[in-house]
């Protein structure tokens, strides 16, 4: 069983916004990077991305994590 040391683990990331709410697919944000606004939180080819409700652009989820708490750089709205 040796072999299974160094196999990948398939671990789902718990993305969180800045109040450590946690986020879902499908939930409605405010991006607060690249002037995107409202956007949606959506699971694209590669991952996680955010697609903003005006403009259509598509940001990957690994650019909006907050550097010293590891959260996104979004706000959940209701």
């Amino acid at each position: 069983m040796a072999f299974n040391l160094f196999k990948k683990k398939n671990r789902k990331r718990q993305l969180q916004d800045l109040s450590g709410a946690p986020l879902l697919v499908g939930d409605k944000v405010e991006c607060l990077r690249y002037e995107m606004g409202e956007s949606i939180l959506m699971e694209g080819e590669n991952g996680f991305e955010y697609e903003s409700i005006k403009t259509k652009q598509k940001i990957s989820f690994a650019k909006m994590i907050d550097a010293t708490t590891s959260f996104q750089k979004v706000r959940k709205l209701d």
